[in-house]
């Protein structure tokens, strides 16, 4: 159906059916607003929502054109800064990659000292492994952890420096991606430097050796959701333990466990018609009972570190709440041992109180992606290298 040129979408309330906005907005060189309470009205009249969209239709050309051009004229300008809009987000395994932080070690005095103290901590180079390699040794479990962490307090305290405000006037929460949540409570304060890169070490040695190379697998499962998947595994539980280790993003789901349950539930997703199943290559498998003696190994060596109430909230991976309480958050670090990463519910919860602007610290992207799929309408920042903290500080006021 079209009227002088245009072309009008027909929205049904339950199928919401039609082409995209975007693609009818190229049809007509605009770009064309349908109000969100046209897609979710109770049951009405065909023709009264067609009525509705061809009266208001020039206004929302108008409307929409206004709205461009007052885009165009902010350009350049500063973001307002807000902690309590603000999370920093730090990275979990996987991101890591030769080379890492050594440009910013290079042209940072606070980069360099975070770097010697991790080496001094853990009595060990580990920032030359992570600056030279090689890639199969760095990405061992028990490197990869306190290089990613090294990695992101790197940028973190430069990100203070040069700032000169605290980690609590720069963001009003922090959460952290598995080894992450480590990070996030170093940067919080509640973690020293030295206690977090031994701790580290410690997890990724006991997270090693709790299960038998070959007896362990873990798959992703892309595009289904929490309830299928318990599914897929309530079919799987009789061939050993299988659980959900990862809810990341909406249809990106992670599961845990002994081999042979992990490619029995991989069987059953792929009969149910799941578009991808993907088994990771893992030492181990992570985040599932299986866990238990690393759980263990962890609880003793918490019992026996400093942990302080937090600086500001962070969102615990088990929890996915705000947490300060020391007590409160050395639990929750054993329990993450064997429990579900929850960083999906973690991101909506941060939105939920009000969060607009998401901050990757440290290596990688892979946060950043799954903020994207989960919450819409919000800024977006990785910060790794000396630029990406420059060109960040320099557009939030």
């Amino acid at each position: 159906m079209s009227r002088a040129g245009l072309t009008c979408l027909l929205i049904s309330p339950k199928t919401h059916r039609g082409p995209p906005y975007a693609e009818i907005g190229e049809r007509n060189q605009v770009l064309i607003s349908i109000s969100p309470c046209l897609t979710t009205c109770p049951s009405m009249a065909m023709e009264k929502i067609v009525a509705i969209l061809w009266l208001s239709l020039n206004n929302h050309i108008k409307i929409m054109r206004s709205i461009m051009n007052m885009r165009d004229s902010v350009r350049g300008k500063k973001l307002e800064h807000s902690p309590a809009t603000t999370a920093f987000l730090f990275p979990g395994q996987g991101s890591q990659t030769v080379g890492m932080g050594s440009e910013l070690m290079a042209q940072s005095a606070e980069a360099k000292h975070v770097f010697e103290a991790v080496d001094s901590a853990l009595d060990e180079k580990l920032s030359t492994l992570m600056a030279q390699g090689p890639a199969e040794t760095l990405t061992l479990t028990q490197n990869a952890q306190p290089a990613l962490f090294a990695s992101s307090l790197a940028v973190l305290r430069t990100v203070e420096k040069l700032s000169g405000k605290s980690i609590a006037e720069l963001s009003g929460f922090v959460a952290g991606h598995s080894l992450g949540e480590y990070s996030a409570l170093c940067a919080a304060q509640s973690l020293e430097l030295d206690h977090t890169a031994r701790l580290l070490r410690l997890r990724g040695q006991s997270m090693q050796q709790a299960v038998p190379v070959g007896e362990g697998a873990m798959a992703a499962l892309l595009g289904a959701d929490i309830e299928q998947t318990e599914q897929f595994l309530e079919q799987a539980h009789a061939l050993g333990i299988v659980q959900i280790a990862n809810d990341n993003a909406p249809g990106q789901i992670v599961i845990s466990g002994a081999v042979k349950a992990v490619h029995k539930a991989m069987e059953v997703a792929k009969e149910a018609g799941l578009r991808r199943i993907v088994e990771l290559p893992v030492s181990a498998p992570f985040h599932c009972d299986l866990m238990a003696p690393a759980a263990d190994v962890m609880a003793t060596a918490l019992a026996d570190t400093v942990i302080q109430d937090a600086q500001t909230a962070v969102i615990c991976n088990v929890t996915a709440s705000a947490e300060r309480q020391s007590a409160k958050l050395r639990q929750n670090l054993v329990a993450q041992v064997t429990g579900r990463v929850r960083w999906r519910e973690t991101l909506t919860y941060l939105a939920d109180n009000g969060v607009t602007r998401f901050v990757e610290i440290g290596t990688g992207k892979v946060l950043s992606g799954l903020v994207k799929r989960t919450v819409k309408d919000v800024d977006i920042f990785n910060l790794e290298t000396m630029e990406d903290i420059e060109n960040y500080l320099n557009n939030v006021s």
